[in-house]
């Protein structure tokens, strides 16, 4: 099947509705360019790694925790928010 898109001025090219429902692609996902030499380019959706995808989550969930460890101090609500702006803005 042979479909035809124009470029834009940005460079962009509009993926055909019918090829983008056939290949499950969604707005914001990315997708892969191979340029096959000379004037052949093939798009496609990319295979992705589930175990890769897993393992960044854990990163970015263990960054996280680690950055805000010091808020399982079990200190009240109330005095981490004192220590975060500084000063009491209900003093007793």
């Amino acid at each position: 099947m042979i479909k035809q898109s124009n470029l834009t001025v940005k460079g962009q090219v509009t993926i055909p509705k019918d090829v983008r429902d056939a290949l499950g692609l969604k707005p914001g996902e990315p997708v892969e360019i191979d340029w096959q030499g000379g004037t052949e380019a093939l798009i496609r959706k990319p295979i992705r790694n589930e175990k890769a995808d897993i393992e960044a989550y854990k990163a970015r969930v263990r960054e996280v925790s680690r950055r805000f460890a010091h808020l399982r101090e079990g200190r009240p609500t109330d005095e981490i928010m004192r220590e975060i702006r500084g000063d009491d803005p209900f003093p007793p």
